[in-house]
């Protein structure tokens, strides 16, 4: 009976050295043997591997990339603005064996020369820097912990910079920089676009001082756009000049043909030219409500220019002059 207990135990024995034997390493993973506390010359390689019970020790290393995200660190800049910046950190092992001899926890240091780091680029860096160039940064940041890194056979894939906290006054300033910087663009765009305006209607005031007539066309159009706003009053200037024009542009027609004496005065056989040209274009009696509405308008503007000359206005705000227009 006693010899059957001790099979049975001994058969356990085994069982569970068995099963300390063997271990198995995954893909991703190398296996550092310690035996009798001297590291084996290579790591285990993937699959199931075969340890002496109670000799060896199998420490797995991981060579996959590994995320580590930097706490927040608070710092002065160059320029003297207190931030918060905040990174994460990709890096892997090269080496398992270095790795696992050469420094007791890789990750804890690599964290602290992240962070490290991290402060150093701050206060080396201004606060336009921060914001605008952080490739530039990161790669300062990465070439700055894999310095040490590499003497633990730790490789620095790539360094982020996520998130730079500004203090609130700092907002409200850059957002009153950003607005009067929008407000400057939008000034120098209006006076651009004034000043080409300007020339454009320099050279058109130059083509109608050359062709009168344009002017009167240019009138009739803004005219026509007025009009087209269906509104009920309607401002028009009437230039003093029209009225000379038509006065000196009447036909004048023989005394005989008109039946006017010999000895009429030139102003009364202009008078009837002009009402025999109104009268062959309108007839009679539009011609005298014509000529009425056009002494009438003479009238004000004479009126007018009186005033003017009695108030003694400045020239700036005077009314326009008027022209006599001789009727019979």
């Amino acid at each position: 009976m006693f010899l059957l207990i001790l099979i049975f135990g001994l058969i356990a024995l085994g069982a569970i050295g068995l099963g300390n034997s063997l271990k198995i390493v995954k893909q991703y993973e190398r296996g550092v043997v310690f035996r009798l506390g001297r590291v084996t010359e290579e790591p285990k390689r993937p699959g199931m591997t075969a340890i002496i019970p109670f000799v060896d020790k199998l420490e797995k290393v991981n060579l996959q990339i590994i995320t580590m995200p930097i706490p927040a660190q608070e710092g002065i800049t160059r320029d003297n603005v207190t931030v918060r910046v905040d990174a994460v950190i990709y890096f892997k092992v090269v080496d398992a064996r270095r790795a696992i001899v050469d420094v007791e926890n890789y990750q804890l240091a690599v964290g602290q020369v992240a962070q490290t780091s991290l402060r150093s680029i701050i206060g080396q860096s201004d606060l336009d820097d921060l914001l605008t160039n952080r490739e530039r940064l990161n790669q300062g940041l990465a070439i700055m912990i894999d310095s040490p890194a590499v003497d633990w056979s730790v490789h620095i894939d790539r360094v982020e910079i996520k998130d730079v906290a500004l203090p609130e006054s700092m907002k409200r300033s850059m957002s009153r920089q950003a607005e009067a910087e929008r407000e400057r663009r939008s000034r120098v765009i209006i006076a651009d676009g004034e000043f080409q305006a300007s020339n454009k209607l320099a050279q058109a005031a130059s083509a109608m001082a050359d062709t009168p007539a344009a002017l009167q066309l240019r009138l009739l159009q803004t005219i026509v756009e007025v009009a087209s706003e269906k509104n009920s009053t309607l401002v028009l200037p009437f230039p003093v000049e029209l009225l000379r024009f038509l006065e000196g542009n009447a036909p004048k027609a023989s005394t005989s043909a008109e039946g006017v004496p010999a000895g009429t005065p030139s102003s009364e056989r202009t008078g009837a030219s002009t009402n025999a040209s109104l009268s062959a274009t309108f007839g009679a009696k539009d011609t005298e409500h014509s000529l009425d509405d056009l002494s009438g308008m003479v009238r004000a503007l004479s009126d007018s220019m009186r005033l003017n000359e009695t108030m003694h206005l400045p020239a700036s705000i005077k009314l326009p002059r008027s022209a006599s227009f001789h009727t019979q």
